[in-house]
């Protein structure tokens, strides 16, 4: 072999110099990376589900598995809604380290399918058992084709990592029933990936390469490739912080519906990306009551102009209603026909049209209680009773005639205005059977029943 000459030798020197540099940078980064990502891992649990389901006219236990991701020292746990709910009579958490331990129920929303729990820490210290927590990342700063990974617990298997990207950053829903009959979704976007999640992933966190939480797992579509959902940090960070400070989210309601602008602007003079579509009003609330009418274009809310030309809109306008406090005066601007016109509403408190569930076993009959939310979904006069939700074949419900969807009003000539009252009035019977006299609607006719021991 010829030899190198020297200014060629210090040349190829140099060059495998910064061959080194160049090779050993990304490996420096690459171990930021993994050590960020093994604290994800770590801060990542299994959650056990022992609950209550009400069908069929008695009290049924079931179990379920989900996943959940440690937030802070003193052990909060998020999750889903639908992983644990309000029915959950045992929580246990299974650790990065697979030691199980017990945790309870911080707080549940619906609307937006997070849940919050805590680890029994006294369990913890006693066992001499330690964990680690995860960091919320910034979800907005996301943007399609970004890699992330969705680690969970799918069918049971624990600590399960799944790789992806980021498909869509502002996936719009419509307020559907996606939590046990509850509403979901009506007041933010989600983050679609093509990570795979499955059933069991539910609550789990969505991470970036260096282990921050941009996001919690939901939902996907069975039957479907590479389409799953998950609730975006920014949204979760928000929930998150009220769940632990007050056990619930409470917004405001004002009864408005609403709809995307996009091809209608011609038919209500409007320049594009000009208002937003009130679709409809619901009955008797103080949209109702203030006289709008499906079909005005709402402009602004307390003077800012609001946008809903697309589906993707609706919901950051509806969380500016909804996050105002309850008993505020919102001002709002409509146009209807060529007239502007404001108008000043009190917000009431938002409710779901799924009331409380309860059994009463001794009558064989499931009930759910009538919320305002359904009362006016209805066109009913009241949010007084409760809706026959499952008979039990053979008990007296059954053998005095109630079938499901009938509206108990009256027990005993006493009026049903909670549940507090049908439960003692079924306390005294399990003690002392005795004939009962229950009114009840069905397709607004009212009729008598006995139920006999």
């Amino acid at each position: 072999m010829r030899p190198v000459p020297f200014p060629a030798a210090r040349r190829a020197a140099a060059c495998l110099g910064l061959l080194w540099v160049l090779l050993l940078v990304p490996a420096a980064a690459r171990a930021s990376v993994s050590r960020g990502f093994t604290r994800l891992l770590d801060a990542v649990v299994r959650i056990d589900v022992r609950e209550t389901s009400f069908e069929s006219g008695g009290q049924r236990f079931s179990a379920a598995i989900g996943s959940g991701v440690i937030l802070s020292d003193d052990g909060l746990i998020l999750t889903n809604a639908h992983v644990v709910n309000p029915h959950a009579v045992q929580v246990s958490v299974t650790l990065a380290n697979l030691e199980r331990v017990s945790a309870t129920l911080v707080g549940w929303d619906h609307w937006t399918d997070l849940a919050l729990l805590r680890l029994d820490l006294a369990e913890l210290k006693r066992r001499g058992l330690t964990f680690t927590h995860a960091d919320l990342g910034d979800s907005d700063a996301l943007s399609p084709g970004d890699p992330v990974y969705a680690v969970g617990t799918p069918y049971g298997l624990t600590r399960t990592v799944t790789r992806g990207i980021i498909s869509n950053n502002r996936r719009f829903f419509s307020n559907d029933d996606g939590v046990d009959g509850y509403e979901t979704g009506a007041f933010n976007n989600w983050l679609q990936t093509d990570a795979a999640i499955n059933p069991g992933n539910s609550g789990g966190p969505l991470v970036t390469e260096d282990g921050r939480v941009v996001g919690i797992n939901s939902r996907g579509y069975l039957g479907a490739d590479n389409l799953a959902f998950a609730i975006p940090a920014n949204v979760a960070k928000r929930v998150a912080a009220g769940l632990a400070r007050d056990g619930a989210i409470i917004r405001s309601y004002l009864g408005l519906v609403f709809g995307p602008l996009q091809d209608l602007e011609g038919f209500y003079s409007l320049k594009q990306n000009t208002g937003v579509l009130v679709n409809s009003i619901d009955p008797g609330s103080p949209a109702a009551k203030a006289g709008l009418h499906g079909g005005d274009i709402l402009l602004a809310i307390n003077g800012s102009a609001v946008d809903g030309r697309f589906p993707e809109q609706l919901p950051p306008i509806q969380n500016v209603i909804a996050s105002e406090p309850v008993g505020a005066t919102v001002k709002l601007t409509v146009k209807r026909g060529d007239q502007k016109t404001d108008y000043s509403l009190v917000t009431e408190k938002l409710e779901s049209h799924q009331g409380e569930l309860w059994a009463f076993e001794k009558w064989g009959l499931t009930v759910r209680k009538v919320s305002r939310a359904y009362a006016r979904e209805n066109q009913l006069d009241s949010d007084t009773g409760m809706i026959v939700i499952g008979v039990q074949p053979g008990f007296p419900a059954a053998a005095a005639g109630l079938s499901r969807g009938d509206i108990i009003t009256k027990i005993n000539q006493e009026a049903v205005t909670s549940l507090e009252i049908p439960k003692l009035l079924h306390e005294a019977y399990a003690k002392h059977p005795a004939p009962t006299l229950v009114e009840a609607s069905r397709n607004r006719l009212v009729s008598l029943y006995v139920l006999k021991p």
